[in-house]
């Protein structure tokens, strides 16, 4: 290290972050968590090295299943759903990690993100996990979690992870795992999610009652509102 990166690490304000890591493996021990705890133990440690701290939290779906499912049928939240959604929106950095069926990510871990407000996850960093028993499913982590955390508008880290039982011992994966975390760390530090809605939160078009009371006004006396509730448009 440099006199000058000593200096800048001197100077510059420890920042404290939270990481969530929601992993949705069933098995235990499971591969799917081993991945998702491996890589935010990394980023954990890279923020240290950086004068920084992370704490980690971790939400496994496994426990959330029954009240996953009565959310999707019901769309009310029970007691640990809503703490894990709580958690996620205090989250300054998440981990999503699912395992492969069939060629596709878990039910449990899509059925989980599809319930969350479309608001709760906007310009987060996220680093993408997924574990499967074949290397024929490495693609979709890009091709159907990318598209999925796109559409909540969440930041992704550039590198994701893809393992099978072949990769534990594959100084691959660590390097991967590295990089990941790095761009976590990172994408964190920039303080890029804090500065969005702080700054351009009303610039987004959010669904009505969807941001938790924060959503952009809406002009209850306008003639498509007073339609909308049985009414009639004014003249003119």
């Amino acid at each position: 290290m440099t006199k000058n990166e000593e200096t800048d690490m001197n100077t510059t304000e420890k920042q404290s972050f939270t990481v969530v890591v929601v992993t949705a493996g069933t098995s235990d021990p499971s591969s799917t968590r081993m991945l998702a705890d491996r890589t935010a133990q990394r980023a954990a440690e890279l923020a240290g090295r950086r004068g920084n701290e992370v704490a980690v939290r971790v939400i496994d779906l496994r426990e959330l299943a029954t009240e996953i499912t009565a959310a999707l049928i019901s769309q009310l939240a029970g007691p640990k759903l809503q703490q894990a959604i709580a958690a996620l929106g205090e989250a300054d950095g998440i981990i999503a990690s699912t395992p492969v069926y069939k060629a596709g990510a878990s039910g449990l871990f899509t059925s989980f993100f599809q319930i969350l407000d479309n608001d709760l996850l906007i310009a987060k960093p996220v680093v993408l996990a997924a574990t499967a028993g074949t290397a024929r499913h490495a693609l979709v982590v890009d091709e159907q979690l990318r598209s999925l955390f796109a559409f909540m508008r969440t930041t992704t880290a550039p590198t994701s992870l893809f393992a099978t039982s072949q990769d534990w011992g594959d100084p691959a994966l660590t390097t991967r795992i590295e990089r990941a975390a790095l761009e976590l760390v990172l994408l964190m530090e920039s303080g890029f999610a804090r500065q969005v809605r702080d700054e351009s939160w009303q610039s987004y078009q959010h669904e009505f009652g969807s941001a938790g009371g924060t959503e952009v006004s809406i002009d209850i006396d306008s003639d498509l509102m007073r339609l909308a509730a049985g009414g009639s448009a004014s003249a003119g």
